[in-house]
Formats: C-alpha cells, structure tokens, sequence
C-alpha cells in the first residue's frame, strides 16, 4: 500500500498513531508544537483518513505488521512514540517486539471487558436473528459507530475488539506513560491500571476535565506532560 503521511521538523524521531476511524490530521496541536523539537511524522491507518481502503478484513496483528513496514520504509529508528485508542492497540503490539524507545499512549484501549450473562444473551440473540432477518439485525443490534462501516471494516472491527492485549503488554520493556482523561467514557481508568499492572514501570497521568480525547480537550497539559515524559532520559514519577 501507498503510505498516507506528514512529516515536519528536525531531530530525533517520533511517531504519531491516531484512533480508530479518525486521521493524522487529529493529532494537529502536538504535530505543530513537537515538531519544534522533533522530526514528527503522522501516519494514516490504512481504512482511515486518506489511505486506502481495505481489501479484506485487518486484525490489531495486521495493522501492527502494516505500520512496522511503514516505520521502516519512512527510515525511522526506535523512534518515540503518542498514540491514541486504537493505536493504542497497535503500539502494545509493537512496543512488545521493541520498536519504539519510549511512548505515551492516551485513551488505549485493548483490554476487554469480561463479558457478562446480558452481553453474551445479545450476542446470541443477534446470531440467531442475523440468519433469520439480517436487514433487521445490522440495523438494531450494534453500536452507532460499527453501524457507520463497510462489510470489510465491520468484519475488521470484530477481530480488533475482541482481541485482549493484556498478556502482550507484560512483554512491554520500554518506557511508557498513560495520560488519561479524567471524563473519558470510551476507556475506563480500570483498563489502563491493569496496563499499568502488566507494564513494568509504567506511569499513569490523570488529566482533569478531558475525556476520551485529552490531546484536543487540553492541548496545553497534554503536550507538556507529554514533552517531559518523552524527553527524560529517565521515568519522571507521575502520579497515578
């Protein structure tokens, strides 16, 4: 595939990976302040922003094998990472084989929720009612944002949210920061303590009165929260 990307600055390397179906141009507060500091590149996913389409249906390991190509074709080097939900999933995937030096990751999603007896009722309602009227079925059970995607995507978003990262993140070795909204209800703080509990070393950061989106809600405390955890040579103690 083409790459879709953006790149600007000077200096050492980093990596921005956006959420599920947004785009690098999300990432426009942090792409204009690192780039004082950094050679920052931005990525579109391929089925998002201005890459292209799928041809067939990707998993979280599809679209980390993707990106580590991209990283190598764009000639970057264990280069600092910010990702955010989805990417969130792509960069544990990657910062488990090592490819990233240090990452801040926001809004990560990746662990899945135990499912209870009402979740598994619904799954099964919707198989049973999927064979019998599937018009009926795509259009009432699902969330808003899976009813919004093509065959192939939708058959893509069933592999990435079913799929726990928990045991790959415990092979995560590299530094790595949480920065999580305080209002954030994609991602419940008690998915990333468990991050936190898998990932030696790891910190966690609670940025107040933000949400799901804590780069946009508050640029200003995202960035330099951001900026002295990436660049310390060291773990800064954050609080969690």
């Amino acid at each position: 595939m083409s790459l879709s990307y953006l790149r600007c600055g000077t200096g050492e390397d980093l990596l921005f990976l956006h959420g599920y179906l947004a785009s690098k141009e999300c990432f426009y507060p942090q792409i204009k302040y690192f780039s004082q500091f950094y050679r920052v590149t931005a990525l579109d996913f391929p089925g998002m922003g201005q890459a292209e389409a799928l041809a067939a249906p990707w998993s979280v390991g599809d679209y980390a094998d993707w990106t580590k190509n991209a990283v190598k074709e764009l000639g970057l080097d264990r280069p600092r990472l910010i990702a955010h939900s989805f990417g969130g999933r792509v960069a544990v995937k990657l910062l488990a084989d090592g490819l990233f030096s240090r990452a801040v990751l926001t809004g990560c999603a990746g662990i899945v929720k135990k499912r209870n007896i009402c979740y598994r009722f619904r799954v099964k309602s919707y198989k049973i009612c999927k064979k019998i009227a599937p018009k009926f079925a795509e259009k009432h059970f699902g969330s808003a944002e899976y009813k919004t995607l093509s065959p192939v995507m939708r058959e893509s978003y069933k592999k990435i949210v079913n799929e726990d990262l928990r045991e790959t993140a415990a092979k995560i070795s590299a530094p790595v920061l949480f920065l999580h909204g305080e209002k954030d209800e994609e991602v419940p703080l008690s998915s990333i303590r468990i991050y936190l509990e898998k990932i030696s070393g790891s910190r966690l950061k609670i940025l107040k009165n933000c949400g799901h989106f804590p780069f946009l809600d508050d640029p200003l405390a995202f960035n330099l929260a951001a900026e002295e955890f990436l660049r310390c040579q060291t773990q800064p103690s954050f609080s969690s």
